[in-house]
């Protein structure tokens, strides 16, 4: 074992290895709950999806530690869930199935990336203002969701904002609707507001928001997955929580409904369909960028991030990834460990993989080689048995997680300089349309977009790299075609 991983080489034991896999793992075994109810709302069941996370984390982690051999574990990333479920299902109309075909192709390019120079290419083609943007708006996405979610707010429209009731032009005239009314869309005369705290779910949230933060301040170990099963504890008297625990949770039957998740990708329902329309070929094209862009940064800010500062990750090695193809550094392989994840997980029903940052806590316990995320990969396995949770945990007891969660991917926010309009207008368009749009795709290309602008009017249309100039163009096509369409 030592000579496989290297642990003396690395300063490091067993014992230590063990001990920062553990610790890892708790605190990002939340994704465990958090995921299925996230996806669940595509209409995708919802234990399908655990064990789907469980085998993309365990396949993606196994190949970090005995591949890559550094200390990083892997799961659905948090922000390309919610944009799959959010984005991609919910407001661009694509199915889940077709949504996990989409994520399909971007771990086949993900790989493309990793093995040749283009990834290089991706690396220096946009700025380091805007990287940091669409990380920190991907944060503010999050805990948008997460107080959607928890329903903290209320929104008010009257009659006169209204534009359409069930994908039709809204008529003041028209009371009635066969088979009711399913969505209304209204313009930007909404009004936001906080929540009435009026009842047990909202109080519910609002604890378990106050209790995750005491713990995550006061840095205790797995904060957040004590923070959501403690808030669904405090939900059982308060008759948010229900104790009942069908036969359809069982692990059996979890099993089963995985069946309806493996494999739909490549089902008439998934890759059959998604290119069937020639109108949304170039939506489709966006969409796949959108969650690569997003994977591949997520991924390197946690790589970078952590690995210089504890020397896993050498600037050389870095350089080594953006001048030669192949996979001749660690971090090479590891990003290769990402998008082989990605790959596995779309097939058995999940959303991209990405590495987490929680996997800094095992490395500041100590954790440098593979085998921390071998332990990590286990524990994973094991947690398999707890399927039936899924059916007990309220969605007042995750929304709380997902704030934090957002507040903390926020941080990348401390590194724009805000005080320079040239560098702070496309950064704030990326993040804050990202959130408030409710769409990382758009948010992106307004970031894109306004960066052409400002550097052409600057008259450093020059600087700006052919790939944003490319992928700027194509959202603005996209952006055409969606209005001439609807």
């Amino acid at each position: 074992m030592d000579k496989f991983f290297k642990l003396k080489e690395s300063g490091t034991t067993v014992g230590t290895e063990i001990g920062a896999g553990v610790t890892t793992f708790f605190a990002m075994s939340y994704i465990l709950f958090v995921n299925p109810q996230i996806l669940g709302q595509t209409g995708m069941p919802q234990q399908a999806v655990f064990l789907a996370t469980i085998i993309a984390s365990v396949a993606g982690t196994l190949v970090m530690g005995l591949f890559a051999n550094v200390p990083y574990a892997l799961a659905p990333g948090m922000g390309l869930n919610a944009f799959f479920t959010y984005t991609v299902v919910m407001s661009l109309g694509f199915s889940w199935q077709e949504g996990l075909a989409l994520v399909f192709f971007c771990g086949i390019i993900n790989i493309v990336i990793t093995a040749t120079k283009i990834r290089k290419m991706l690396i220096s083609a946009i700025p380091i203002n805007l990287q940091l943007a669409i990380s920190g708006g991907i944060g503010a996405f999050i805990a948008y969701a997460g107080l959607k979610n928890a329903n903290f707010l209320n929104f008010t429209t009257d009659a006169t904002s209204i534009t359409s009731i069930n994908s039709k032009v809204y008529n003041a005239a028209q009371t009635t609707f066969q088979h009711g009314v399913s969505t209304v869309v209204s313009n930007g005369s909404v009004t936001p507001a906080l929540q009435m705290f009026n009842s047990p779910a909202l109080v519910l949230a609002l604890i378990g928001l106050i209790l995750t933060v005491i713990l995550k301040v006061r840095k205790v170990p797995g904060a957040l997955l004590i923070g959501i099963l403690a808030t669904t504890v405090i939900g059982i008297p308060m008759g948010v929580t229900n104790l009942h625990v069908a036969s359809e949770y069982s692990i059996g039957a979890s099993f089963h409904q995985l069946g309806t998740t493996f494999l739909a990708a490549f089902s008439s329902k998934g890759m059959g369909s998604l290119f069937a329309s020639q109108n949304r070929l170039i939506l489709v094209l966006m969409t796949i960028l959108s969650f690569s862009l997003s994977d591949t940064f997520d991924s390197l800010g946690t790589f970078i991030g952590t690995g210089r500062q504890t020397g896993i990750f050498s600037g050389e090695k870095e350089m080594a990834l953006e001048q030669a193809p192949g996979f001749k550094s660690k971090l090479d392989k590891a990003l290769f460990a990402d998008s082989i994840a990605t790959g596995v997980g779309s097939i058995f029903g999940t959303s991209n993989i990405t590495t987490y940052v929680e996997s800094s806590a095992g490395i500041g316990a100590g954790g440098r080689t593979g085998l921390t995320s071998v332990v990590v990969a286990i524990l994973f396995l094991l947690s398999s048995l707890a399927s039936p949770l899924l059916a007990i945990i309220p969605t007042a007891a995750i929304a709380p997680s997902l704030i934090l969660v957002g507040i903390m991917m926020m941080s990348s926010f401390s590194k724009i300089p805000w005080s320079d309009l040239n560098e702070a207008i496309p950064a704030f368009m990326t993040a804050f349309i990202m959130a408030f749009a409710f769409n990382i795709t758009y948010g992106i290309a307004a970031g894109f977009i306004f960066y052409c602008i400002i550097r052409t009017v600057n008259g450093k249309a020059k600087t700006v790299h052919p790939l944003i100039w490319g992928v700027s163009a194509l959202f603005v096509i996209n952006f055409l075609v969606l209005a001439l369409v609807r």
